[in-house]
């Protein structure tokens, strides 16, 4: 799980990221990222439908797991930024690890918050 000072929340601070973001879609999760300059570090959001699964527990499970590996990624991440990343498949709670952080570094680069 990454720190508190690297998690962000709150309908205007993801309003933000969503107009002026940089875009990657794979296939289960979507990566936007913006450039913050007001800040020192990257913050990161994880945003999982109640269409994805109904159940809070397999929803916050997937929050974990993405959380974990943006934690594992952070001596990558150069810029301070905001990051969201969109679940859109339950998939995501039985892929394996090494799948899901390939994929994840992938769509950062993409997005342009992670060092190439």
């Amino acid at each position: 799980m990454i720190s508190r000072t690297h998690r962000f929340h709150g309908y205007n601070s993801l309003r933000h990221v969503y107009r002026q973001g940089r875009a990657s879609r794979g296939a289960l999760f979507a990566v936007k990222s913006a450039p913050n300059p007001r800040r020192k570090t990257y913050r990161a959001a994880v945003v999982v439908s109640r269409k994805v699964n109904k159940s809070a527990v397999a929803r916050n499970r997937i929050r974990r797991r993405i959380y974990e590996v943006i934690r594992q990624l952070e001596g990558q991440i150069t810029q301070p930024c905001d990051i969201v990343v969109t679940v859109f498949h339950s998939t995501v709670l039985e892929t394996p690890h090494a799948e899901l952080s390939g994929q994840l570094k992938k769509q950062l680069k993409e997005a342009g918050s992670l060092s190439k």
